[in-house]
């Protein structure tokens, strides 16, 4: 077992430069968050989303939850009963307003990575959109592991948005799909956890009264990834599936009528919207004889916003597909999208 440890220490090393978790503000942690904060992180249908997981994944009864770098929301919903909530952060104003806590901690990780807490006390450990703030985070993890009891579950939820002063370089500087495979690596550090799962959600519709909507930016994207700690009691049921909604969705019967008639209206039989007439790019390796296709280029179609986690779960991490007809043959079938702006590049206009 050291010699496994000694060896991801030097992985760590060779992967990690020396300022990967420095942060463009280094002055003290607890000035910094001593400013109260009392806003959403996300907006209202990402922490709907976030509710959803977490009601999910937690299935103990009466769980002893840790809140870890909580504030003034710990998004616990109402179907989950704990036996106690307990909050470990900076910001003694916010916890103190956080109707779901029991008792609180004022702790500042990123000066000490050690949790106060004793072995196997925590059933669940939440971390929410926070964990790009950590300067420590393989050692925080490991401590997540060691309070943890065996069979308990480490979630941990991360959006895009951030304060950029205070979150670590190597967080700012990747990608959203590389700030999964950071995550991913912290959990793999630690031999206690087992295999990670990761929950995606992506191009949902913003609320309409959010301060964004009129830029058609979509609704904050969630990650979530978790893991267990290794020694789950036996004949514990496992946590289930999270199956995410995905906006409003046909009934069967409605859809087979789109598809029906998709030569003559062009409607994606998912949303309904009209699909757009979409240039085939023509380069060696385009496997398309016709020079266009229609696409629904509607972001919040559901068929899209399924995709994320479907594909996620056939191993194709990054991606979701858009649904396009193939006039020539009359065809319908899914096109591979990493991004909303994929393909939009070769939208046709049609007076």
């Amino acid at each position: 077992m050291a010699e496994k440890h000694a060896m991801q220490e030097r992985v760590q090393q060779w992967v990690y430069t020396e300022d990967a978790f420095q942060r463009v503000d280094e002055t003290d942690d607890a000035v910094f968050y001593q400013r109260d904060r009392f806003v959403s992180h996300l907006d209202r249908v990402a922490l709907e989303t976030v509710e959803q997981i977490i009601g999910t994944l937690i299935i103990e009864d009466r769980p002893v939850i840790l809140d870890l770098m909580a504030g003034w929301d710990s998004h616990i919903p109402d179907t989950v009963q704990p036996g106690e909530v307990v909050a470990l952060g900076l910001n003694e104003n916010e916890l103190k307003s956080n109707k779901a806590l029991h008792r609180y901690v004022l702790h500042d990780l990123n000066a000490d990575p050690r949790l106060p807490f004793g072995d196997n006390t925590f059933d669940v450990v939440l971390n929410t959109v926070s964990v790009d703030y950590m300067t420590q985070p393989f050692r925080v993890f490991a401590e997540v592991a060691r309070v943890l009891k065996p069979g308990g579950m480490f979630l941990v939820i991360f959006s895009n948005r951030m304060f950029p002063q205070k979150a670590v370089k190597i967080w700012r500087e990747s990608s959203e799909e590389e700030r999964i495979l950071l995550v991913e690596d912290f959990f793999a550090s630690v031999p206690e956890f087992e295999k990670t799962h990761l929950v995606v959600s992506k191009g949902k519709p913003r609320p309409a009264d959010d301060k964004y909507a009129h830029l058609g930016i979509p609704s904050d994207p969630v990650y979530a990834m978790w893991a267990e700690k290794k020694g789950r009691p036996e004949g514990r049921r496992q946590r289930p599936v999270v199956a995410l909604s995905a906006g409003e969705a046909k009934s069967a019967e409605e859809v087979e009528q789109r598809k029906r008639h998709i030569a003559k209206t062009l409607q994606c039989p998912h949303c309904g919207e009209r699909m757009k007439k979409w240039r085939v790019p023509q380069t060696p390796f385009t496997e398309w004889d016709n020079e266009f296709m229609y696409i629904c280029f509607n972001d919040s179609c559901p068929y899209l916003v399924r995709g994320w986690s479907v594909m996620e779960s056939q191993g194709n991490r990054g991606f979701s597909y858009r649904m396009m007809y193939n006039p020539d043959r009359n065809l319908l079938l899914p096109v591979p999208v990493p991004t909303l702006r994929a393909l939009k590049e070769s939208i046709v206009d049609e007076e």
